[in-house]
């Protein structure tokens, strides 16, 4: 293949904006807000999964309270009830009143039980609203965290974004400038050897696998002319011969 020196130049600019494009979608994928993100989100859901246990647990207490004070007013209802009938003069048979008053004590003895009954789940409940008040306070903290890093990260993105179209722009322009069938080569190479599809011969050596030429290849270089289109025999890109190429 042929292709005028300057041509050759010219495909070493598009190599370079290539490599920029490359060095940017690196740049882009690799933002430490990416891991910050990842790592403050699993935090965040595990908090989210502790916050509704928290959450559970007092709704649990919640409806324990409610039915142990139901239970408290019923019995409370049913001493009261006794004592009325105690107090009232209804009953006259010595042991129908011994009766009566063993179950007013019995009942109060009861009430005592399930009013500490009571207590004891206020007691729980109240931890499980605090630890509800806490956990949703550290998941609201961290959420700001998210969403600080998350603007931080989108406003990165943007401006690598806008570096990647105007480089994209520009690699358009000086693309065109360079023959198909020479662009066409070093589009191929490039997509087998890791984005790189053109070098600059310096000092004798291949920029593309940083391996110093042969004498033999020197020679055949040399001997080439200006125009023919030269391949690195070690990595197979093209070699764009400069005044630097040493030859």
């Amino acid at each position: 293949m042929n292709a005028a020196p300057a041509d050759q130049i010219r495909l070493l600019d598009v190599q370079d904006l290539d490599v920029r494009l490359q060095q940017l979608a690196h740049k882009r994928k690799s933002l430490p807000e990416h891991a910050e993100i990842e790592s403050l989100t699993k935090d965040h859901t595990q908090l989210r999964d502790l916050l509704v246990a928290a959450q559970t647990e007092e709704s649990d207490c919640a409806r324990e309270q409610t039915k142990a004070e139901q239970d408290v007013d019923q019995v409370r209802r049913r001493a009261a009830r006794d004592q009325e009938r105690l107090d009232s003069g209804s009953v006259r048979s010595p042991k129908d009143l011994e009766n009566l008053q063993h179950e007013i004590a019995s009942l109060a003895r009861r009430q005592g039980d399930l009013e500490d009954v009571v207590l004891e789940i206020m007691e729980r409940r109240e931890a499980a609203q605090a630890r509800v008040a806490e956990l949703t306070e550290r998941v609201a903290s961290l959420q700001a965290r998210i969403d600080d890093a998350t603007a931080r990260r989108d406003a990165a993105v943007e401006e690598i974004d806008r570096e990647v179209a105007a480089v994209t722009k520009e690699r358009e322009v000086v693309a065109a400038s360079v023959p198909a069938d020479l662009l066409g080569l070093y589009d191929k190479l490039r997509a087998q050897y890791g984005g790189i599809g053109a070098a600059k011969l310096y000092q004798r050596t291949c920029q593309g696998c940083r391996q110093e030429l042969a004498i033999t290849e020197l020679n055949e270089i040399r001997a080439a002319a200006p125009d023919t289109v030269v391949r690195c025999e070690n990595c197979r890109r093209i070699l764009v011969r400069t005044p630097e190429s040493g030859l």
